[in-house]
Order: C-alpha cells, then sequence, then structure tokens
C-alpha cells in the first residue's frame, strides 16, 4: 500500500478544515478564529494529541498569493521568526516530496524538529497543502532537539474574490512532551492568532519580495523547475508517536502552569 496521499485523503483534510461539530472557538477576533477538537472524554484512554483549526479572512492577498507564501521555501526564512532551519530533502512525484523542518520553542520547553511527506493539490480556486510525520534512514533524531509527530497538519485556502480569500491552517501533532494545559491554551488563544497575522503580512509582502528573487521560479507550479532528487516511496515509512521516546517536561513547568493558568 502506497505511502502517498490518495484524492480520498485530500477531501477528509478538506471536510475536516469545514467542520464545525466538535470544535471548541477558543479565539475569535479581527477575522481570526481559532478552534480546537473537542472529542467525548475516555478517561484515561482520551488522546493525548491536540487537534488546532484556524481560520482567517483575508481581504487584500489572493489566494494564489497565499498559496505561493506556503511553499516558497526561501520567503519563509523572511517571516517565519520560529523556525530554526527547513529544507527539502527529495522528491516523490510532481505534488508531493519530503523535507526537514525544526523550529524555537518557548523555554524552558526544548527545540523541536519533524521529517514530513507533504503533498498538495490545486482544485479550480481550491488550495490544499498537508504533511504528515515519516521515518527517513538518511534524518535521524537530532541531539537536544525533540523530534515531534504530524499526524496530520496543513492548509487550506480558498478564493472568496480575485484579491480575497480564507484561509484555513490544521494541525494535528504530538510535541513528544508532557506539556501543560497552559501551553496548549497559550498556543491556541496567543500565539496561533499571532501566526496568522504573521502569515497575513507575509502575503502582502510576497509579490515584492518574489520580484527581486527568481521571479520566474516556482516549481510547485512547474515541476520541471523541481531540481531536487527523486526518492523512492518505498524508503520512507510512517512515523509513530509512540515509537519516540516522551519527553517529560512538566517539572520545568510546575511553576510556570501556576502562573500561566491565574
Amino acid at each position: 500500500m502506497s505511502i502517498l496521499p490518495n484524492e480520498g485523503a485530500f477531501e477528509d483534510f478538506k471536510r475536516q478544515c469545514l467542520a464545525s461539530e466538535n470544535w471548541l472557538v477558543k479565539y475569535d477576533n479581527g477575522g481570526k478564529q481559532v478552534w480546537i477538537e473537542v472529542l467525548p472524554d475516555r478517561g484515561i484512554n482520551s488522546p493525548k494529541i491536540h487537534k488546532i483549526k484556524c481560520r482567517m479572512s483575508i481581504e487584500d492577498v489572493p489566494a494564489a498569493t497565499m498559496y505561493d507564501v506556503i511553499h516558497d521555501g526561501q520567503y519563509r526564512k523572511e517571516w517565519d521568526t520560529n523556525m530554526m532551519e527547513s529544507y527539502d530533502i527529495a522528491r516523490l512525484t510532481d505534488n508531493a516530496d519530503v523535507g526537514y523542518y525544526s523550529w524555537r520553542c518557548p523555554k524552558p520547553i526544548k527545540n523541536r524538529d519533524v521529517v514530513t511527506l507533504r503533498s498538495w493539490r490545486v482544485k479550480g480556486d481550491e488550495y490544499i497543502v498537508m504533511n504528515f510525520s515519516v521515518k527517513h534512514p538518511d534524518f535521524p533524531i537530532k541531539n537536544k532537539i525533540v523530534r515531534a509527530v504530524s499526524l496530520l497538519t496543513g492548509y487550506y485556502v480558498k478564493a472568496t474574490g480575485p484579491n480575497s480569500c480564507i484561509f484555513i491552517y490544521l494541525s494535528q501533532a504530538d510535541p513528544k512532551g508532557s506539556l501543560p494545559k497552559w501551553v496548549v491554551n497559550k498556543a491556541s488563544q496567543v500565539l496561533a492568532p499571532r501566526v496568522l497575522s504573521s502569515v497575513h503580512q507575509a502575503g502582502k509582502n510576497y509579490p515584492a519580495w518574489k520580484k527581486k528573487n527568481s521571479p520566474d521560479v516556482k516549481a510547485w507550479l512547474n515541476p520541471k523547475q523541481n531540481k531536487l532528487p527523486y526518492i523512492d516511496p518505498a524508503v520512507l515509512s510512517i512515523q509513530r508517536a509512540d515509537s519516540l521516546e516522551n519527553v517529560d517536561e512538566s517539572s520545568k513547568l510546575d511553576g510556570q502552569d501556576a502562573e500561566d493558568s491565574s
């Protein structure tokens, strides 16, 4: 069975992005909303993996431009202040590749990284980019960085006009640590809206930046421009969260927990 997402996987991701049932609003202001998924309480069997969804109404940037911003790895260095390192490793098909991304976490939480299989689809005025964690034999876990797991993370962008769109980010990820509730609350209520604002601003600034930086090169739209080597999908396997060591950071955060939950 192929590790590559099929059409059904894209449709399921779209359904989750547009769903409202079992989602609780944690933030709603200035055209930005943040939800967390609320599942029935199953006691000790309840999942520890949080799912978050962010939606933004953009009135001054076309959907196609926001799609370019998501893809353009060189441009991401200009606006993603949390990013430590990011690069594409290899391609699997014209619309799928595997890559590495690491990011800074607020102290005293350890920094995280992921190796993911990313795939994308353009269908009319609708754009989807999604990823999930994989194991790559040449990219093992690094020292001093916690290997997180993306079960399903991605973007759904749909045009609402020639210069406007709906932008949705959805993520179900296991940070591989015992993070207390203040961390999750802070991420959903404070950090996520800031990230949305940063992405929006990146969209507004992208056309001017792109004019000065390889304006004719967009490999995600023109596969012939892609210089990445091909890799056999069989080399990759899905990264299971339970196969990684769980780093307990709760003891470092106990004092902060009491402070931030007040």
